[in-house]
């Protein structure tokens, strides 16, 4: 087995033929998966970071979560010292007035909502999500000089603007995004990073192909006052095909500097499978040859890239790296760590299913109302039980994964197939697509802490998301020990321990 030293836990490359990468860059070996909605908080991306290798923040709803967290009184203060740091006080003083509850707001009573994002958020908004990204990242940076990436999703595109400029305030040195062809976020990143106004093309559905809809951003317009230009993050795409791959270098708005390449069995969202879906006797996805990345042909692309899904371990490491790999990506291991963002309860119940081997993962074809495969963890008392899950009065209150549609009168309007089944269908939608769906959202957020309570008593319950080697953790808990912490993960990896 490969052992790393200190110094070949990053790798030096060279000028690639193509002028992306620059010459003489080191990239660390490991990259910690990027796992929303706040697993992968700045506690834990901080603690990656100060090992050496990179700690990645989750991006995802952000904005709700900083909302979320300062209704709980903000333990420690720790957002309250980020927003002292934010480069407009006048913004973060506002968003601490807004959401603030000095000692934290009862447990049975339920949090404030936030707006909803649309194609033009209002103002509002658009500070609370660029505050809440600076704040993740800032934290995630203090103390220390490693290297922290952002994590968003393509599929969840109205943020996208205001959460990367919000973490390039705060000095975010990659950002990753998958989940879809993230064509036009490196000519975002350009364009924020010298704080110009910028737009993203928005999916309408409904709508004519030659329409284009897009939402807008004007940096200046949100900080009045000048600042230097921001350092531009470098852009890693999350990609599941070389023909992805081969795309986006070819035809991205501007400089892609890597990829990470993931396999089906990574945690959260998969790429569906290749070709007419197929389920097994489980009721799973089949994949088959055509989804596996051909990663010899990866390697002739000459930029670095990182492998990710049931490849963190040493033997895997050293695998991946003789084929050309930089490293991997890992995250069910940090996703039960002491620093990750998961609720303390679901962190021991997981944890006592691995250590006797039998914490098990469904790759659920139909929960997410993305129609992106979604792997739930089976665990009593959560939304993975159908049961369960049926008993949840059906509403959608937070609508980041909603679909923007285009009405027939010409008004832009959203609509989630997790909504009630009649507000869907009266939207345009087909009732086959509420079939099997779950409320993604509100889950997510119970699974890190902060459960909705709703007017009936209905408290929110978890939907919990990990890769299929979730069982792996187990090696962290021989002897009896309840837990584990980040940097245990790293030496593991790297052979070190």
């Amino acid at each position: 087995m490969e052992v790393f030293t200190a110094e070949s836990t990053h790798q030096k490359i060279g000028q690639p033929e193509n002028g992306n990468g620059g010459p003489g860059k080191v990239y660390p070996v490991i990259i910690q998966g990027g796992m929303g909605a706040g697993v992968s908080n700045w506690r834990l991306a901080n603690a990656v970071a100060r090992t050496g290798q990179m700690g990645v923040v989750s991006g995802t709803a952000l904005d709700l979560i900083l909302a979320r967290r300062l209704q709980d009184g903000d333990p420690g203060g720790n957002m309250r010292r980020a927003l002292d740091h934010f480069p407009v006080p006048e913004i973060a003083e506002r968003i601490v007035s807004w959401y603030y509850i000095p000692g934290g707001k009862g447990p049975d009573e339920p949090y404030k909502p936030i707006p909803k994002y649309s194609i033009t958020p209002g103002k509002r908004l658009q500070e609370l999500t660029v505050a809440a990204n600076f704040a993740e990242v800032w934290l995630a940076k203090e103390g220390h000089r490693g290297l922290v990436g952002v994590n968003l999703l393509e599929k969840i595109q109205l943020p996208n603007i205001f959460s990367l400029y919000g973490a390039m305030l705060a000095g975010v040195d990659f950002v990753l995004m998958g989940a879809g062809i993230p064509r036009e976020i490196p000519g975002v990143l350009d364009r924020l990073a010298r704080h110009e106004e910028t737009s993203l093309r928005i999916h309408v559905a409904d709508a004519l192909s030659d329409k284009s809809f897009r939402t807008h951003f004007d940096p200046r317009k949100l900080i009045s006052r000048d600042l230097p230009p921001l350092k531009r993050p470098e852009f890693l795409a999350i990609v599941a095909s070389v023909t992805l791959a081969l795309t986006l270098m070819k035809k991205s708005a501007g400089k892609v500097n890597g990829f990470i390449i993931e396999g089906p069995t990574a945690g959260g969202h998969n790429a569906p499978p290749r070709g007419p879906l197929q389920l097994d006797g489980k009721g799973e996805p089949l994949y088959g040859p055509k989804d596996v990345v051909d990663l010899s042909r990866i390697k002739d692309l000459g930029l670095p890239f990182w492998v990710a899904g049931s490849c963190a371990d040493p033997e895997s490491l050293k695998k991946m790296r003789e084929s050309g790999a930089i490293g991997v990506q890992a995250g069910t291991l940090f996703a039960y760590c002491e620093e990750s963002g998961f609720a303390e309860d679901l962190k021991r119940a997981v944890c006592r299913k691995a250590v006797r081997g039998e914490a098990e993962v469904f790759t659920d074809p139909v929960a997410s109302p993305t129609s992106f495969p979604f792997k739930v963890v089976q665990l009593e008392g959560t939304n993975s039980e159908k049961e369960t899950y049926e008993s949840r009065p059906r509403k959608c209150d937070l609508g980041y994964l909603h679909e923007t549609y285009l009405r027939e009168d010409g008004k832009l309007c959203y609509r989630c197939p997790s909504e009630p089944v009649e507000d869907y269908v009266n939207k345009g939608g087909k009732q086959e697509n509420t079939e099997g769906r779950k409320c993604l959202c509100n889950g997510l957020f119970t699974n890190i802490g902060f459960p909705q309570v709703r007017e009936s008593g209905y408290r929110e319950l978890p939907l919990v998301t990990s890769g299929n080697d979730v069982n792996k953790i187990a090696r962290f808990l021989r002897g009896g020990k309840s837990s584990y912490s980040a940097r245990e993960v790293i030496d593991y990896l790297l052979g070190e321990s």
